[in-house]
């Protein structure tokens, strides 16, 4: 009965936690700045006290930056869900772009991870210290929220 409730409501109200549950205390970044990384140029640094929003399909490109090897989560959360698309990618760049993490998904698959768990994430172990430019992108028809999270090797 529960599972039916939540395929009611809809994706991200009731059944695993909303979009301000999602969120939580964190700030907003309109990722609008020009941080350069990579011989590239991202829109802002994120970390575990921010996050940013906007609408798929698309591209983005953000800065995390590490103080020791950790384990990068970027983390989605889908809302108007109008198509799922055929891949989502997210790319994870070691500091100063020396080695790459390319973590891609078919976009039913995405949207199923999203439907089932109340968002769609992906990771990678990222070994150097400093500015580490992450990439995603996307043809899903959406609006998401994206957070990241940082957990440190060494606590494995």
């Amino acid at each position: 009965m529960v599972l039916l409730a939540c395929v009611f409501l809809g994706l991200g109200t009731g059944c695993g936690g909303g979009r301000a549950d999602f969120i939580g205390s964190r700030a907003k970044d309109v990722c609008d700045a020009e941080w350069p990384v990579c011989s590239k140029v991202a829109g802002c640094i994120l970390g575990a006290e921010s996050y940013t929003e906007g609408r798929l399909p698309g591209k983005g490109q953000f800065i995390v930056q590490l103080q020791e090897a950790s384990t990068v989560r970027v983390r989605f959360f889908l809302e108007d869900v109008v198509a799922a698309g055929e891949e989502t990618v997210v790319t994870f760049q070691e500091e100063g772009c020396r080695a790459r993490t390319r973590e891609a998904v078919s976009g039913r698959t995405a949207l199923d991870s999203a439907e089932k768990f109340g968002e769609f994430s992906r990771e990678a172990d990222l070994t150097g210290v400093g500015d580490h430019l992450i990439e995603f992108t996307s043809d899903m028809q959406a609006r998401y929220v994206l957070k990241v999270e940082v957990l440190p090797l060494r606590n494995r």
